[in-house]
């Protein structure tokens, strides 16, 4: 049997087993399939080493209660810097049309997202923008013509659907309310 086989048998065979005993020691179900998995990562890093223990799953719980151990010790000290530094930050807009800006930009491709953000979002000239992202300053003249394109569209079709449900809805009431043509 080769070492892979011996770690996919075992992956197999005590996985599920392994999650639910650092269940018990986390209290968390994905911090447990996280050590878990951790340790079986391991595993694959040596795997004649691993393949030569007498029980692989006893090393494999150990790996996986002492990662989980650590992640709680520097969870518990970054939480106590973060209680030094007082509560974060709130959030700068709630606004529904906030929402649908950010909403739209999850779906555009990501060198769009980037470079739109980067440009707009955190005003940054072409020419950082394009250092930042490591590309040319023609491709993040590029990405954000075809981003800004591509969001009109979506935020267009927001807005058709606005109007859908409310009944009426014109070019005057978008500048009126405050709405910034992303299509200009």
């Amino acid at each position: 049997m080769s070492d892979g086989d011996l770690i996919s048998e075992l992956y197999a065979g005590c996985f599920r087993r392994l999650v639910v005993q650092l269940y018990a020691v986390t209290g968390d179900l994905t911090e447990a399939q996280e050590a878990v998995q951790e340790a079986f990562t391991r595993a694959l890093v040596s795997p004649r080493r691993f393949a030569a223990l007498e029980n692989p799953e006893a090393w494999l719980r150990r790996v996986a209660v002492n990662w989980a151990r650590s992640r709680y010790r520097r969870r518990r000290v970054l939480d106590g810097l973060l209680r030094r530094i007082g509560p974060p930050p709130a959030v700068a807009d709630h606004s529904p049309e906030h929402l649908a800006l950010l909403a739209a930009l999850r779906v555009l491709p990501e060198g769009q997202r980037h470079a739109l953000a980067l440009h707009y979002l955190v005003d940054l000239p072409v020419d950082e923008v394009a250092a930042t992202l490591g590309v040319s300053s023609g491709t993040v003249k590029s990405r954000l013509s075809r981003g800004r394109v591509a969001l009109a569209a979506l935020l267009a079709d927001t807005d058709t659907s606005d109007a859908t449900s409310t009944g009426t809805k014109c070019a005057t009431d978008a500048t009126e309310t405050g709405r910034i043509d992303v299509r200009s």
